[in-house]
């Protein structure tokens, strides 16, 4: 008789075990479907323009405003580019920062500080390190690609009066300063709606919320306002979009590392 229900209690762990990791390969295959419609969802854009103010603030309150101006071009069967330029205050101006992000190899970015008066290599050890003083990294400033992170679905969330997908995604590239992100997606568009970065102790580093989502082109959703606090320090970054323009004339040599010095 003890051995029999030594057995039974073998096959039903057993049994479980394989139950749970049936589920669990599930909600993966899931999040995965999600996270590929998100990026479908945003394919076809070509190129666009904006006119962007960013403000910071520290933990006392104080603010600083800074005015860009960004370049993006969508990039078949790899990641996308993209030039940003700071054009004021006078301290910063013509600081310029070029990205071009990779799906199966690291990231490439590059930026020109006027001080110095030469283009300094990103290196990807030091990604995820703060951009210009900003509460996001280098490495938020490239282009989301699927292939970079492994996917969870936790559940379900009502974020920005938006149903939404709640994703773990785990980034597999090296050099990462996050051990996951969590990420809320609405399930109206796929559009991010809120993401929380945790650093490699796997505590809140902090919070990006996207608010004032508006459509252009009749099918490319943009947010107007993206908010970055971060938990620890009490600082915060506000990015708000004045202007932006799809389709335009881009090329890929409007995005040239060595025209970084004259990029204005």
């Amino acid at each position: 008789m003890k051995a029999i229900i030594q057995t039974t209690f073998i096959l039903s762990f057993v049994f479980c075990t394989l139950l749970n990791a049936h589920v669990s390969v599930a909600a993966d295959d899931e999040a995965l479907a999600i996270a590929k419609e998100r990026k479908v969802r945003d394919t076809g854009w070509h190129a666009s323009e904006a006119e962007v103010s960013m403000l910071l603030k520290n933990a006392q309150g104080q603010e600083a405003t800074r005015e860009l101006s960004i370049k993006s071009l969508e990039v078949t069967n790899d990641g996308d580019k993209a030039l940003t330029v700071f054009n004021s205050p006078r301290d910063v101006a013509g600081t310029a920062f070029l990205s071009f992000s990779h799906i199966a190899t690291a990231d490439e970015q590059w930026i020109y500080l006027p001080a110095l008066k030469r283009v300094k290599r990103i290196s990807s050890k030091n990604k995820s390190g703060p951009f210009v003083g900003s509460e996001f990294a280098f490495e938020d400033m490239t282009s989301y690609e699927v292939e970079k992170f492994s996917y969870t679905l936790l559940g379900e969330d009502n974020v920005n009066g938006e149903d939404c997908y709640v994703l773990k995604q785990t980034p597999v590239y090296e050099f990462s300063g996050y051990s996951f992100q969590k990420v809320w997606i609405d399930k109206a568009h796929f559009r991010v709606q809120k993401i929380e970065f945790y650093d490699k102790k796997e505590a809140l580093l902090k919070t990006l919320v996207a608010k004032e989502y508006t459509l252009y082109e009749g099918k490319f959703w943009r947010p107007l306002r993206t908010e970055v606090k971060n938990a620890q320090t009490g600082k915060a970054t506000y990015l708000i979009t004045q202007s932006i323009t799809f389709d335009t004339d881009l090329t890929s040599k409007d995005f040239n590392k060595n025209s970084l010095k004259r990029a204005r």
